[in-house]
């Protein structure tokens, strides 16, 4: 995709055009570049993708994917993970993983960054939550703070290191706390 510019494109315009790193998302007509992740950030995300996935994935409750593209409701965002519950997997004619994602994810987290607006990230969560998704998460590192918001609820605040994450009801079985996503980041020697 192409840097941030003042020129308005269609979404179908920003969809042909080409990807590049970091990633870019088409917010109200703009293309917005995804600062590029740094250590805490990748950490985590490296982390959780697999963390979730051994048990919705085994269980075919549902696919966390890291930075995968997902266009729905006149956008084209990409969460730092997008997990779909099961029952709503694109698949392609050969029975595989789809490559293009037309849906909201049913859960979002996003991890944030030390150049990243709280605004930009919370108004992306809160496009999504108005358009299907179930969840989202907002994980900041450096606050060692994460905020849950749950669809259709008010927000919650985490901070205690053995507070229970709440999860979607299609992740039932997966517990993650505090001290787990912020246990990531310590390096031993």
């Amino acid at each position: 995709m192409v840097q941030a510019s003042n020129k308005i494109l269609t979404l179908e315009e920003f969809l042909a055009l080409p990807e590049t790193k970091p990633y870019c998302e088409y917010i109200d007509g703009k293309v917005i570049p995804k600062p590029m992740p740094q250590g805490k950030h990748s950490t985590i995300q490296g982390e959780l993708c697999p963390t979730i996935n051994s048990v919705i994935k085994v269980q075919k409750m549902g696919w966390a994917f890291p930075e995968l593209r997902c266009t729905f409701a006149g956008r084209s965002i990409v969460p730092d993970v997008a997990v779909f519950s099961w029952a709503r997997l694109p698949i392609d004619e050969n029975g595989d993983i789809a490559n293009t994602f037309a849906a909201a994810p049913d859960w979002i987290i996003e991890i944030l960054s030390p150049e990243q607006s709280h605004t930009k990230v919370i108004k992306k969560i809160l496009h999504a939550l108005n358009h299907g998704t179930q969840m989202g998460w907002l994980i900041d590192p450096d606050e060692r703070f994460i905020a849950v918001y749950p669809a259709r609820q008010q927000p919650l605040a985490f901070e205690e290191i053995e507070s229970v994450l709440p999860v979607p009801e299609f992740c039932q079985g997966l517990r993650l706390t505090v001290g787990d996503i912020f246990g990531w980041l310590k390096v031993t020697l």
